[in-house]
């Protein structure tokens, strides 16, 4: 899924269990004498929200996607500014939980646990998404991402706060400065700055998303001593709350089980319906209506136009070709001729011999 196909965390970022162990600093061996810290439910409460939101966007992405819906979700600002939101959520939760967990000093067991976790999610994803959607498969997304956040945060536990705010600025301001057709290839593309963003499902930029993870470092830094007290007296007993904390504590198996679960439904429905079919046809139609009209034809004549290119697409079987972009070249000498054959419809003279 794209960049707008928002992605999610999860609890390898240590909230506050476990043994304070480590040495301060960053060293040192785990302590097993050393008793455990409890938990701040309020941070698995966000994050079990955090996860259900990221849910949702994918329901309704995936039913966008099969013809469910006619919500642009993959493109309207609106569902734009969503996934950003709860992605923006996901990464400041990871900046969080990294100075809950080492911020007295790493506990490398535990975090080496939590990050294979995520670099295993990563490559899970990628491998999947590689097989079930080779044009457009997941190379850096968000777990990708956060696997690389994670170590590329670790100094910023025990730097000057003000060096973590400068350095926080410094990742998330130049996208919005700066682009190059150099980061609209894939190899640099995880980088950011690109002018056109490359096709895949899921794609965190290192510029500017670990600038957020940055932000909930610092933020939790500078509330240590006075907020995160306050917070550790918040003990929710509803079942509503208990159930959030609950998806907060397993996100990571709830974020590589969801969407399959999502697809194993929704895509049987959708052959069965042929509602991807109909919505893929009601686009082709409206663009072609529009691309037609603005070129000075009349609004009945580039009916008749689109509906000749719409049922030849269909006898040629060309549909997944010109989605994909990637045309045989006797795939294009049809597409060529069927555009001729559906001109000529509005255009007869375009059939008549030329004059000798």
């Amino acid at each position: 899924m794209p960049e707008n196909k928002l992605p999610a965390i999860f609890d390898m970022v240590e909230g506050v269990s476990e043994s304070e162990g480590g040495s301060r600093g960053g060293g040192g061996s785990e302590s097993k004498s050393q008793p455990k810290r409890p938990r701040l439910p309020i941070i698995d409460i966000a994050r079990g929200v955090a996860i259900l939101a990221m849910a949702f966007y994918h329901l309704c992405w995936d039913l966008w996607y099969f013809g469910f819906l006619a919500a642009d979700v993959g493109f309207d600002p609106r569902w734009v500014f969503f996934a950003r939101t709860i992605l923006a959520s996901f990464l400041l939760l990871v900046g969080v939980g990294l100075v809950l967990g080492h911020g007295e000093g790493i506990r490398w067991k535990s975090f080496w646990r939590r990050w294979l976790f995520a670099f295993g999610g990563a490559l899970a994803i990628t491998v999947g998404t590689l097989i079930a959607f080779p044009e457009s498969f997941v190379y850096f997304g968000v777990l990708h991402a956060i696997a690389l956040f994670m170590l590329m945060a670790l100094p910023f536990l025990f730097v000057p706060v003000v060096v973590v705010a400068l350095v926080a600025l410094a990742f998330i301001l130049p996208p919005f400065f700066f682009a190059d057709p150099l980061f609209n290839e894939k190899v640099f593309s995880w980088l950011g700055f690109w002018v056109t963003p490359p096709i895949t499902n899921d794609l965190v930029p290192v510029f500017p998303w670990f600038g957020a993870v940055l932000i909930g470092v610092l933020v939790t830094r500078l509330g240590k001593t006075a907020l995160l007290p306050k917070l550790a007296t918040i003990q929710p007993t509803g079942k509503l709350p208990r159930g959030f904390a609950f998806l907060g504590r397993w996100s990571l198996p709830f974020y590589l089980i969801h969407q399959p679960i999502l697809l194993a439904v929704i895509v049987p429905l959708s052959m069965f319906f042929g509602t991807q079919d109909a919505l893929r046809e009601q686009d082709f139609l409206r663009s072609c209506q529009s691309t037609c009209e603005s070129a000075g034809t009349t609004a009945e004549m580039c009916t008749t136009y689109c509906q000749c290119g719409l049922e030849g697409l269909d006898e040629d079987e060309l549909w997944d070709a010109v989605y994909t972009g990637v045309l045989s070249p006797e795939q294009q000498t049809k597409l060529d001729e069927n555009n001729r054959q559906c001109s000529a419809l509005i255009y007869p003279e375009l059939l008549e011999a030329p004059a000798q």
